[in-house]
């Protein structure tokens, strides 16, 4: 993948992880995007495409402890997205 389909895969992802429709999800997702989406390479990337694939709010109970998280999800990116919401979440814990 060269860097103009990279630029365009981030700018996408950003706009998702804004618009999701459930406030509490564009605000952490959207936050983690601005944080983030410039530091994760490809494989994270294609985590993140597949994370938003998910319900808003089983997105949001992952990420805040509420329900475990499922296997397909439990790796790197969601280890980096929940640190997220607890340090620099600016008040979006559960």
């Amino acid at each position: 993948m060269d860097d103009t389909d990279l630029a365009i895969r981030r700018r996408r992802l950003r706009y998702r992880c804004r618009y999701r429709g459930f406030l509490e999800a564009d605000l952490l997702l959207g936050r983690f995007a601005e944080a983030w989406i410039d530091r994760l390479e490809a494989p994270l990337l294609e985590r993140l495409e597949a994370l938003l694939g998910e319900p808003d709010t089983d997105i949001w109970d992952w990420v805040t402890g509420r329900r475990p998280v499922p296997a397909r999800h439990d790796g790197e990116l969601m280890a980096i997205l929940r640190r997220f919401a607890q340090q620099d979440g600016a008040g979006l814990r559960a």
